[in-house]
C-alpha cells in the first residue's frame, strides 16, 4: 500500500514525533511531546491523519525524520510475522539517536485478573473512557468499534509480555530497552533507542543515568 501524507519533507528537526496508529490528534499524547511538532500516521483516513498508510509499509517514507516515534496501543493490531516489517519501519523514520515510545497490553496482567476475579471472555475488565472493556475486548479487539465502522483493521491480532515484548524490540534493532507497567491499566509501556539515550533524554523521559563502567 503506498502511502500518501501532508508532512513536509527535509530535514528532521530535533522535536518531531510521529504519532503511529493514533487514530485522531484529537486524543491526547504523553506531555513530555508538549512543543513538540506532531505528525499522525494511521490507516484510516477518517481522523485525518498527515500520513495515510499502513505501518507495515513504513519502510516505503523518508528515513531519519523524526526524533520519537509514539505509538500506543498499535502493535497488537499485527499478526506477529508482520511485526519485524512494522519495527523495521519504526527504525527507518527515526533519526539515529531516535526512540520509540510504546504501550500495548499487559496480557499477563490480564490473565491474572481473569484468574483471580474468575471473569469469562464477556465479563467487563475494566471501565475506560470510551466504556466497559471486556476480557475478550483486550484480547481480541474492541468490539463494538469493530462492529459500528465494518472496519476489521481494529481486531488485535497479537499480545505481548515483559520479556515478549523486549525480545521483538531487540530483535528488529533497538540497543536499549526500558520497561514501565500499570497493572490496573492492564498496560506495558517500552522506550526503545537505537542507540544509548543520551543525559538529555533521559531527563526528558526521566529515565535512570547509566551504570558505572567496572574498573578494568
Amino acid at each position: 500500500m503506498s502511502a500518501s501524507h501532508r508532512a513536509q519533507d527535509g530535514p528532521a528537526p530535533a522535536r518531531r514525533v510521529l504519532n503511529v496508529g493514533g487514530n485522531s490528534k484529537r486524543i491526547p499524547i504523553p506531555a513530555h511531546y508538549d512543543g513538540w511538532e506532531h505528525h499522525l500516521l494511521d490507516i484510516d483516513p477518517a481522523g485525518a491523519p498527515d500520513i495515510v498508510c499502513d505501518a507495515r509499509e513504513m519502510t516505503g517514507l523518508p528515513a531519519g525524520r523524526y526524533a520519537a516515534i509514539y505509538c500506543s496501543h498499535n502493535l497488537e493490531h499485527y499478526y506477529r510475522h508482520d511485526l519485524p516489517r512494522v519495527l523495521a519501519g519504526f527504525l527507518h523514520v527515526l533519526a539515529p539517536d531516535g526512540f520509540a515510545d510504546i504501550r500495548v497490553p499487559d496480557m499477563k496482567a490480564v490473565f491474572g485478573e481473569v484468574l483471580a476475579r474468575d471473569l469469562d471472555i464477556d465479563d467487563v475488565l475494566y471501565e475506560s473512557p470510551a466504556g466497559p472493556i471486556t476480557v475478550g475486548d483486550v484480547i481480541y479487539g474492541f468490539d463494538r468499534k469493530i462492529a459500528e465502522t465494518g472496519r476489521d483493521f481494529y481486531a488485535h491480532r497479537n499480545g505481548f509480555m515483559h520479556r515478549s515484548l523486549v525480545r521483538a524490540l531487540r530483535t528488529a534493532g533497538f540497543s536499549t530497552v526500558f520497561l514501565g507497567s500499570q497493572p490496573l491499566a492492564f498496560e506495558i509501556s517500552a522506550l526503545a533507542f537505537k542507540r544509548e539515550p543520551s543525559p538529555e533524554q533521559r531527563a526528558l523521559l526521566g529515565l535512570p543515568p547509566p551504570a558505572p563502567h567496572s574498573p578494568s
